[in-house]
């Protein structure tokens, strides 16, 4: 188990004077495959829209959403991985902007300690601690936005997929309430005005996994207290949007499987959910998200090229009581 007490904090503020907004790329579970050729289909035509989108329509760094490298993380900061997976798949120019991780429970399996020296090697791979915190001014205005990196396997413990199993519970009791402390104060403290918080379990999923049990008990109460404006992660392989209690939930797992179950349809709250996709035909997907002084806007985006969903959810009203 890593062990780690954060203090990170990652100011980023643009100077561009054209522009007014924050645009960035969502994407989980896109880990490739632990022999050659090293990637799937689904994660090459992800990573060659990705590409394609980030071009077009801007992004200025990606969240990595966990499972970065399938099925059992990589072994050391030398491993080929990191090339045959990640450096050599999304290698589109407008790709070249940082990436900012946090670990899944395949990445677990592994040496996560070995992803975060990484960031020491490329100029593109920012993962400074298990849970970490980001800051940014959205350009042109006068709107923050906040992001809060988390290690749910830290939290949750782990889960062995082939079994379908939940997380059972913390390998490390003290180092999970740790930074469950964290968590709280940083939201506690957060005038953000778009607060979102980003882990690898899902809170709310109709897919495979379904719900993570962990998280509605220790996350979800923080998120609709302190009014997040969403939560993103991955874990299931597909793509979907929930709300409920004014928090926006993305699971954006399609980057290098798909799985198209919803059986869990039934473990959500009545009317969550508002998009899911996961069938095999759209070779994958990934989020799109754009904070403007007014407004975050979320589009569902999959390896062909269409927009499958977009939403849009509002500035933080912190003067306004929260939701029960």
């Amino acid at each position: 188990m890593v062990m780690c007490c954060p203090s990170s904090v990652m100011d980023h503020n643009h100077h561009d004077c054209n522009r007014t907004s924050i645009r960035f790329l969502a994407v989980g579970d896109w880990g490739g495959l632990p022999h050659p050729p090293y990637s799937t289909p689904i994660q090459q035509a992800t990573a060659w829209e990705m590409g394609r989108t980030a071009q077009e329509k801007g992004a200025d760094f990606v969240l990595a959403l966990g499972d970065n490298f399938y099925f059992k993380g990589v072994d050391s900061v030398q491993d080929p991985r990191f090339q045959e997976t990640f450096e050599h798949v999304f290698s589109a120019r407008s790709l070249d902007i940082p990436w900012y991780i946090v670990a899944g429970n395949h990445d677990h399996h592994g040496n996560v300690t070995a992803q975060m020296e990484y960031s020491r090697v490329s100029d593109r791979w920012h993962f400074p601690e298990l849970y970490y915190e980001l800051k940014f001014g959205v350009p042109g205005t006068g709107p923050t936005l906040t992001i809060l990196m988390v290690d749910t396997v830290l939290l949750c413990g782990n889960s062995d997929d082939y079994a379908d199993e939940k997380p059972l519970g913390p390998a490390d009791v003290a180092a999970a309430r740790q930074q469950l402390r964290w968590l709280q104060r940083r939201m506690e403290a957060s005038r953000a005005d778009f607060l979102l918080v980003v882990g690898h379990y899902p809170v709310w999923s109709v897919a495979e996994h379904g719900p993570t049990d962990c998280l509605l008990e220790k996350l979800r109460p923080l998120l609709v207290v302190h009014k997040a404006t969403a939560y993103l992660s991955g874990h299931d392989h597909n793509l979907q949007y929930l709300e409920e209690s004014g928090v926006g939930y993305v699971v954006s797992g399609a980057g290098n499987f798909l799985e198209s179950s919803t059986r869990h349809w039934k473990h959500v709250p009545s009317g969550a959910l508002k998009f899911f996709s996961g069938q095999p035909s759209t070779l994958g997907g990934f989020a799109h998200v754009e904070v403007t002084q007014e407004q975050m806007v979320i589009t569902f985006i999959q390896a062909g090229g269409t927009s499958l969903y977009c939403t849009t959810l509002p500035r933080r009203e912190l003067n306004v009581p929260a939701a029960p």
